[in-house]
C-alpha cells in the first residue's frame, strides 16, 4: 500500500512538474511598442535569422491557423507590430547586406538592416541614402512598411527610392515585387504596415554624398510659406530642409527657426567632413527636454535655448550622411506612469498659416503637454495606396507627453481628435503609424482609399495570416 502511495505521489509530482514547465514555456508574453499604451498578450516571439526559418514559420502558422505580426524597432505606436495570441517575428537580426554596387548606386539589404548599417557601408564610397527618417536607427523593412519620409526635399517619400523587394506571402511563397513584377503589390506593401507578408530584402537607389553649408535663421510662422517656396524650393542647391515651431506658451506656434542644407560649390572638401558622427550633446538636450515636461517656464527656456543653438549653426558645414543622422538619444524616456507619443499632420502649403491659427486656438483651450514640433516638406505621392501626401505639403511632427491611465488616454484622445478635425478642415491628413486615437470617420476622410486597401488585403490574405492591432481597429 505504501509503495503504491509513493508511486502515485511520484507520478502526480512528475505530471505537475511537467505541466508547470509547459505553462512556463507557453505562457503568453506581454508585448508593448515604444508608445506603451497597448500592452497585449501574444503567444511567442521568433527572432529571424534565415529565409528558411521565416518560410517555415509562415507555413506552420498557415497549418495551425495562427496569426503572425512583423516587428523591427517597434517605434510605431498603434500596435502595428503585434496582435493578441499571435506569433511576432522580430526581424532585427535579419540584417545582412546582400549586394552593393557603388557604380550603379544601388544596394540590396535584408529588411532588418538599419539605415545606420547602410550608411556605414556606403559612406567610404561617398554615397548616401536618398530618403529615410530623421534618425538612422530604424530598420529598412519597418521604414518601408510606413513609407517614411525625411529632410530631403527633392526625392519625395521612401517609395520613390525603391527598385524592388522580395516578399514572403501569406501562402508561404516568395515572390519578387517591383513596378513591373507583381506591380499591384508594390503600392500596397510599401506603406502597408506588415499586412501583406514579410519583406525579405530590398533593393534601393542611392545618391551621392554631398557637402552642405547650413543656413539657419529665425522666422515668423506667417512668413514661412513664402520663404520656403521662394528661397528654399526654388533654389535647386538647397537639398534638405527642416524647421521647428515653438511650443513655448509665450510664442506658441508663432516663432520658428529654419535650417537649410545648401550644396557647397567646392565639393573637394567633402573628405574633410565625411567621417560619420555620433549623437552629440545628448545629456544637456535630455536635461532641457526634461524641464519642459514639467512647466511652462521649462518650455520657454527650452525654446530660447534651441533657437540660439540652431541659429548659431548658420554657416557650418555638414555632409548629407551626417545631416541624415539626427540625434535620438536625448528623446529616450522611461516613466512608470507617463509616455511620449507622436502625431504627424500634413497640410497644403497655402493652408499653413491659417491652419496654425486654428490649431493654436485648440491648444490654448485644451490641456495637452506638447513638447516639440518639427516641420518638413513632403512631395505629392500618388503611388502608395495609403498615401498621406495628396499634394505637396508641410508635415508637422508633434511630440506629446501624456499619462498611461485610462483617464489620461481619454483626455488625450479628445484633444487629438479635435486637432485632426482642424487638419481635415484645411484639406490635410495625418500619419498612420501612431496610436489609434483617430475615429473611423477621420480615417475615411484622410485616407479615401483605405477601403480599397483593406479589401486588397483580404483578397491577398483571405485567412488573415498577417495581423496587427491597427488592422483590427480600422479594417471593419
Amino acid at each position: 500500500m505504501l509503495k503504491k502511495s509513493i508511486l502515485l505521489i511520484t507520478f502526480l509530482y512528475a505530471v505537475g512538474l511537467t505541466l508547470s514547465l509547459w505553462l512556463y514555456h507557453h505562457k503568453p508574453l506581454l508585448m508593448e511598442d515604444v508608445g506603451q499604451l497597448l500592452p497585449t498578450k501574444i503567444k511567442e516571439v521568433h527572432g529571424a535569422t534565415s529565409e528558411a526559418k521565416l518560410q517555415g514559420w509562415v507555413n506552420e502558422a498557415i497549418k495551425n491557423n495562427e496569426k503572425i505580426s512583423v516587428a523591427g524597432m517597434q517605434h510605431s505606436q498603434g500596435g502595428h507590430t503585434y496582435y493578441p495570441n499571435s506569433i511576432m517575428i522580430d526581424m532585427k537580426k535579419y540584417n545582412n547586406i546582400l549586394d552593393y554596387s557603388p557604380h550603379e548606386k544601388s544596394i540590396t539589404v535584408q529588411s532588418g538592416a538599419t539605415w545606420e548599417d547602410i550608411q556605414a557601408k556606403i559612406n567610404p564610397d561617398h554615397l548616401a541614402i536618398q530618403v529615410m527618417q530623421s534618425q538612422n536607427i530604424f530598420t529598412v523593412g519597418g521604414s518601408l512598411s510606413v513609407n517614411a519620409h525625411g529632410r530631403d526635399i527633392r526625392f519625395g517619400s521612401l517609395i520613390d527610392t525603391v527598385e524592388s523587394f522580395r516578399l514572403l506571402t501569406p501562402q508561404g511563397t516568395i515572390i519578387n515585387v517591383s513596378r513591373t513584377e507583381n506591380s499591384n503589390l508594390f503600392p500596397l506593401v510599401i506603406g502597408g504596415y506588415g499586412l501583406f507578408g514579410i519583406i525579405l530584402d530590398v533593393t534601393l537607389h542611392l545618391t551621392d554624398d554631398e557637402l552642405y553649408q547650413i543656413r539657419s535663421r529665425a522666422i515668423n510662422y506667417q512668413d514661412y510659406p513664402n520663404y520656403f517656396i521662394n528661397e528654399v524650393h526654388q533654389n535647386k542647391d538647397i537639398r534638405m530642409h527642416i524647421a521647428r515651431l515653438s511650443t513655448a506658451p509665450d510664442t506658441l506656434l508663432q516663432e520658428m527657426f529654419v535650417t537649410d542644407y545648401q550644396l557647397v560649390e567646392n565639393q573637394a572638401n567633402l573628405v574633410e567632413y565625411a567621417k560619420l558622427e555620433r549623437d552629440s550633446l545628448a545629456a544637456p538636450q535630455k536635461f532641457m527636454l526634461g524641464l519642459s515636461r514639467h512647466s511652462d517656464w521649462g518650455k520657454n527656456l527650452l525654446w530660447e535655448t534651441q533657437n540660439k543653438f540652431y541659429v548659431s549653426q548658420d554657416g557650418n558645414y555638414i555632409t548629407r550622411n551626417n545631416a541624415m543622422r539626427g540625434d535620438s538619444k536625448f528623446m529616450e524616456y522611461d516613466n512608470p506612469t507617463k509616455t511620449e507619443i507622436l502625431q504627424e499632420y500634413f497640410v497644403p502649403i497655402d493652408e499653413f498659416t491659417s491652419y496654425l491659427d486654428d490649431l493654436r486656438a485648440v491648444l490654448k483651450k485644451e490641456e495637452l503637454n506638447l513638447l516639440n514640433i518639427t516641420v518638413r516638406y513632403v512631395n505629392e505621392d500618388e503611388e502608395a495606396v495609403l498615401s498621406y501626401a495628396k499634394e505637396d505639403m508641410f508635415a508637422l511632427v508633434l511630440l506629446i507627453n501624456q499619462g498611461k491611465s485610462k483617464r489620461d488616454i481619454e483626455k488625450t484622445e479628445k484633444v487629438i481628435q479635435e486637432m485632426i478635425d482642424v487638419t481635415l478642415e484645411h484639406d490635410g491628413s495625418y500619419y498612420l503609424p501612431y496610436y489609434s486615437y483617430p475615429t473611423q470617420d477621420q480615417m475615411d476622410e484622410a485616407y479615401p482609399r483605405n477601403k480599397e486597401f483593406f479589401a486588397q488585403k483580404k483578397q491577398f490574405d483571405p485567412n488573415e495570416v498577417f495581423m496587427n492591432l491597427f488592422y483590427k481597429e480600422y479594417s471593419q
